[in-house]
C-alpha cells in the first residue's frame, strides 16, 4: 500500500458531476465511505446533430444537489474540497460576469464540421505532435469557431470562452478561476507545453482574448465564496481543486492509475480511459491522450456505441427480464450497437457507419442480446486497435458505468475479451472527483485512491466462452472491414491478435 497519512480521517471530500442528463454530489470520507450522495436532472434539445443545454441548468441543478448532499452529514464543517468533472468539449460564451451569451454546445455536437476542417489544416502540426492528429467537428475548437461565427454574442468585447465546469467554478468562487487543461484539450491547448498555441489559433482568427487560463487538474483554484456557501451548503473556504473530463473522473474512481490499466465505461456511449508512462500519438487520429495529476498521460477515445442503443431499441422495455431471457438463449447473433446518427468515432472513425445485425437474433429477447454482445465486441476492437498503435494494454481492466452493473453483461464482456475484470464498489465520475478533491490535503492521486477506492470485485472469464465468442468477434470485424469503415490493417491485426491468443 502506498503511503496514505496526508488524508486527514476526519475530513469529507465532494465530488461533483456533471453528466449528460444528470448533476450529481458525492460526499466521501477518507476512507472512502459514500457519506451522502445526490442528483438533479437535465434536460437537452437536440435537432440533428445539433446538441445543446441551458447552463444556467448546470448551476441550478448541481446547487440542489449540494445542498441535499451536505445537510445530509452529521458534520458538513468536515468537508475540506471539492472537484468537478464534466462532459469533454462541452462549450459556451459568458459575459464578464459569467452569465452565458449561448447555450452550451454539448460533447456530442456535430455542427462544426465546416469549421473543424479549417482547424485541421491550421492546427496540423500541433495536432499530430499532440498525438491525436486531427479534431472531429464535435471537438470544443471546431463548436469555437461556429460560435465566433454564427452568433451575436462573439462580438461583445467582454465575451470569453467558458468549458462546462468553467460556469460553475466560476460561481463557487465568486470570481473568474482557471480552466483545468483536461477540459481545455479538445479547445486545442499544448498539453506537452502546457500553453495555446497562439500562432494556429490567430489564423483562425481566435480572439486570444477569449481564452481562459489553464492549470494541470489538482491545481487548487481557490475557495468557496460566502455567498456560493448560502446557496450550496458547501462551507465558506472549502478548496476548490481543478477537475478533468468525466471518463478521466471515471478513472479515478476506478483507481485505474498504474501504467497499462484500463477502465472501460459503459454509459449511454462506450469511453476507454488508459494509464501509459508516454505520450501515445495515433496515426488514425480517434485516440488522445490527457495529462494526469501524477504526470502520466492518459490515452483514451470516446466510441458513438453503446447502452444507449438500449433506450432507443428497447423504449419502456424491463431489461433485467431481457437479460435473462437474452442469457437462457444465449445466441450468436450481433447488433452494432451505434447509439445516434453520425457515424462512428472510436475504435476508427467512420461518419457514414450505420447500425447492422448479424446473423437471425430469435425474437426480441434475441435482439436484445444481439446489443448486448454487439457492445463487447466493439470492446474488444478497441483493445485491438490501442495495441496496434502502441498503447499498453497489459495492464489490470476496470469496469464502471450504467452497464456495469448488469452482471451478466459484465460477464459477456469479460468472456468476449478473454481477460480479468475488476468491478470496484463505488466508481463512478463523482467519486473519482472526491478522490482529486483529497489531493488538496497533500497527497498524491495515487495515494488518495488506494485510501479511497473500495475493494474491487473480480471477474475471470471462462476460457470456453472465450473460445465460442472469438468467431463472432471476428465476423463482426469482417463486417466493418467488408463495409470500409474499418482500415484492413485494423481489421487483419484483430485477426492476429486472436489467432495468438489462441495458441
Amino acid at each position: 500500500m502506498s503511503d496514505t497519512h496526508h488524508l486527514p480521517p476526519e475530513a469529507v471530500w465532494l465530488g461533483l458531476d456533471l453528466g449528460t442528463q444528470s448533476a450529481r454530489c458525492v460526499a466521501v470520507d477518507s476512507a472512502g465511505t459514500v457519506l451522502a450522495a445526490a442528483s438533479r436532472p437535465l434536460t437537452s434539445h437536440r435537432d440533428g446533430n445539433r446538441h445543446e443545454q441551458d447552463p444556467e441548468q448546470w448551476w441550478t441543478a448541481l446547487t440542489a444537489a449540494c445542498r441535499e448532499a451536505t445537510a445530509a452529514l452529521d458534520d458538513p464543517s468536515r468537508v475540506r474540497g471539492l472537484a468537478l468533472d464534466a462532459t469533454s468539449g462541452t462549450i459556451l460564451l459568458a459575459d464578464a460576469t459569467g452569465t452565458p451569451l449561448t447555450p452550451g454546445l454539448m460533447y456530442d455536437d456535430g455542427r462544426a464540421a465546416d469549421q473543424a476542417a479549417r482547424v485541421n489544416t491550421a492546427g496540423a502540426g500541433v495536432w499530430s505532435e499532440l498525438g491525436y492528429r486531427s479534431m472531429q467537428p464535435s471537438w470544443a475548437l471546431p463548436k469555437l469557431l461556429w460560435l465566433l461565427e454564427c452568433t451575436e454574442a462573439a462580438a461583445r468585447p467582454d465575451a470569453r470562452l467558458l468549458h462546462q465546469p468553467d460556469l460553475v467554478t466560476w460561481r463557487l468562487a465568486g470570481h473568474q478561476v482557471p480552466s483545468d487543461a483536461s477540459h481545455a484539450l479538445k479547445t486545442g491547448y499544448h498539453l506537452v507545453e502546457e500553453r495555446w498555441p497562439i500562432k494556429e489559433l490567430s489564423q483562425l482568427d481566435v480572439p486570444i482574448r477569449l481564452l481562459p487560463a489553464v492549470v494541470r487538474p489538482g491545481t487548487v483554484l481557490g475557495t468557496v465564496c460566502a455567498e456560493a456557501a448560502a446557496v450550496t451548503g458547501i462551507p465558506a473556504g472549502t478548496a476548490i481543486v481543478a477537475g478533468m473530463t468525466d471518463s478521466c473522473a471515471a478513472q479515478i474512481g476506478a483507481g485505474a492509475l498504474a501504467p497499462g490499466a484500463w477502465n472501460s465505461v459503459l454509459g449511454t456511449t462506450l469511453v476507454f480511459k488508459g494509464v501509459s508512462p508516454h505520450l501515445v500519438r495515433d496515426p488514425g487520429g480517434v485516440v488522445y491522450c490527457h495529462r494526469g495529476p501524477d504526470g502520466t498521460w492518459l490515452p483514451g477515445g470516446a466510441s458513438s456505441s453503446g447502452a444507449g442503443v438500449l433506450a432507443r431499441e428497447f423504449p419502456g422495455a424491463d431489461l433485467a427480464r431481457l437479460t435473462a431471457d437474452g442469457a437462457a438463449l444465449d445466441g450468436d447473433a450481433v447488433a452494432y450497437p451505434l447509439v445516434s446518427s453520425g457515424g462512428e468515432r472510436f475504435p476508427f472513425r467512420a461518419p457514414d457507419a450505420e447500425p447492422f445485425v448479424l446473423g437471425e437474433p430469435r425474437g426480441e429477447a434475441g435482439r436484445f442480446h444481439a446489443y448486448l454482445l454487439g457492445v463487447a465486441c466493439v470492446e474488444r476492437l478497441c483493445f485491438d486497435y490501442l495495441d496496434h498503435i502502441g498503447a499498453p494494454v497489459d495492464g489490470p481492466l476496470t469496469f464502471t458505468g450504467g452497464g456495469a452493473r448488469n452482471p451478466y453483461w459484465s460477464r459477456l464482456r469479460a468472456d468476449v475479451l478473454g481477460r480479468p475484470v475488476r468491478l470496484p464498489e463505488q466508481a463512478e465520475g463523482a467519486v473519482g472527483m472526491a478522490v482529486l478533491a483529497a489531493t488538496s490535503s497533500g497527497a498524491s492521486v495515487r495515494d488518495a485512491a488506494d485510501a479511497m477506492v473500495r475493494g474491487p470485485a473480480e471477474i475471470r472469464p471462462d476460457p470456453a466462452r472465450t473460445a465460442r465468442w472469438t468467431p463472432v468477434y471476428l465476423r463482426f470485424v469482417d463486417a466493418l472491414a467488408d463495409r470500409g469503415w474499418l482500415a484492413p490493417e485494423i481489421a487483419a491485426h484483430a485477426r492476429t491478435r486472436a489467432h495468438n491468443d489462441q495458441q
